[in-house]
């Protein structure tokens, strides 16, 4: 039986300043509300005009909620703005505290802060109960919860920092407090993350091009592991909820790459992109589901199975989001469930071979790290970007496609709904994905819809 991917945008909003953190509650009775965290930095001008050598960093926290009702309604309505410091990441914990959903979040000032989404007299809300700081001169880059696999015995959370450190933190009722800090990387600590069957297993990733495994029981002194086998920062780290020792991992080399985290020394498999994964996020509900922000090339869906049960080939892109026209950096799945794919929806075409020649290319500023330094690529003569390390002309920088996998006879069709933001044209997208049984031979591919007016 063939099978067709689908993707269908449903509205499109303009965050005004640059968008790279958004999250849907993981939480059944919260599921449809929706935040999303921006990050501007502001050249400030001194005295007699001169600019500041310390630029601030500014940020705004949105919350929207989601509303499927059809026709030409938008979706989503903005039902709350909090101007705070930038905001590098954002992160629900996945079970209720104090019977309320919280969301914690990393901020450019060093902070984690939590907010709490309550009901007031105008409708629900977020709403700052707590708040600590890391430490002095230094951005709070990532965090994450322990309750992945939705069990809330100890809740603690883990942040990296622009200083390389990692900082575990336990959430008491009226406070958060540090258990242990540490310096895990020569650099930029860009992310953490728990280990979801064993919370006493922490990963990071650093700017150094290290990937370390933690165990709060030895303590900090040294690492269980260090990985050098990405060539570039890792970004990325996210353990899956559903499968125990399975690990993603990115990087600015381009690359996700799929772990045993029994044995850290040879992936799974190895997937090129195409561009810089800075975030990667396992389905709530199907295990072999990965959703990955590919900087400099858009959204894309993987299907890992084959990978996860010891076929080490790449795994297959299933579906693309394109219409982003800036820095991927923000994605999540969200939790609310969707009917049976609409029969109209357009239909997208399958991914296309990217193949990098030896043309030559020019270097310019692409972007601007969170920390303000400048990074290069290349760049054609047409501004079409080219990886840093090129493959040889008979091979692809992106899998070829391949026969589309199943995703089983007990689950004939999956709809899902999607968060995406995007850093330089401040948008975020909410969008649809639809993966059902064909019914032609050959499916053509068709333009997306235009997106609801916010």
């Amino acid at each position: 039986m063939g099978w067709q991917s689908r993707t269908r945008s449903l509205q499109v909003f303009d965050t005004e300043l640059s968008a790279d953190s958004v999250e849907w509650c993981p939480i059944n009775q919260w599921s449809r509300f929706l935040a999303c965290g921006t990050y501007q930095l502001q050249k400030d001008e001194g005295k007699a005009g001169v600019e500041s050598t310390t630029p601030s960093r500014t940020g705004r926290l949105y919350l929207f909620q989601f509303h499927s009702q059809g026709g030409f309604t938008p979706p989503l309505t903005e039902i709350q703005r909090i101007d705070t410091p930038a905001i590098l990441d954002l992160k629900w914990c996945h079970v209720p505290v104090s019977e309320r959903p919280v969301l914690g979040m990393a901020t450019a000032n060093g902070e984690i802060q939590l907010h709490t989404l309550i009901d007031a007299q105008q409708g629900s809300c977020l709403e700052r109960v707590m708040s600590t700081e890391l430490g002095p001169d230094r951005l709070a880059l990532s965090m994450d919860w322990s309750t992945g696999r939705g069990e809330s015995n100890d809740t603690r959370l883990v942040s990296s920092d622009s200083t390389g450190s990692l900082t575990v933190l336990s959430l008491g009722e009226a406070s958060l407090n540090a258990i242990s800090q540490w310096k895990a990387h020569d650099f930029e600590a860009w992310i953490s993350a728990f280990s979801y069957w064993d919370t006493q297993l922490v990963y990071s990733g650093g700017d150094d091009c290290k990937l370390k495994g933690w165990d709060l029981r030895l303590g900090p002194s040294s690492p269980t592991f260090t990985c050098k086998r990405h060539s570039m920062g890792v970004c990325s780290i996210h353990s899956n909820p559903h499968r125990e020792h399975i690990l993603a991992t990115g990087s600015y080399d381009e690359n996700v790459l799929l772990w045993d985290g029994r044995n850290m020394r040879q992936p799974l498999s190895e997937t090129a992109v195409g561009g810089g994964v800075w975030r990667l996020k396992w389905h709530p509900t199907q295990e072999h589901l990965l959703l990955a922000a590919c900087m400099h090339n858009d959204f894309h869906i993987l299907h890992c199975q084959q990978a996860m049960d010891g076929n080490d080939r790449p795994c297959p892109i299933l579906a693309s989001y394109i219409l982003h026209n800036s820095l991927a950096y923000g994605a999540d799945w969200s939790w609310l469930p969707l009917s049976s794919p609409p029969p109209s929806s357009p239909q997208e075409p399958a991914p296309a071979i990217v193949e990098f020649t030896e043309t030559g290319g020019h270097l310019r500023i692409q972007y601007e790290s969170p920390t303000a330094s400048f990074d290069t690529s290349l760049e054609d003569d047409s501004g079409r970007y080219i990886p840093d390390y090129t493959l040889p002309p008979e091979k692809t920088a992106v899998p070829s496609p391949a026969p589309l996998p199943s995703l089983g006879e007990s689950s004939p069709s999956v709809s899902c709904l999607l968060a995406t933001c995007s850093f330089y044209d401040h948008m975020l997208h909410v969008w649809r994905w639809d993966w059902s049984p064909e019914e032609t031979e050959t499916v053509t591919g068709g333009d997306e819809t235009e997106p609801a007016p916010s």
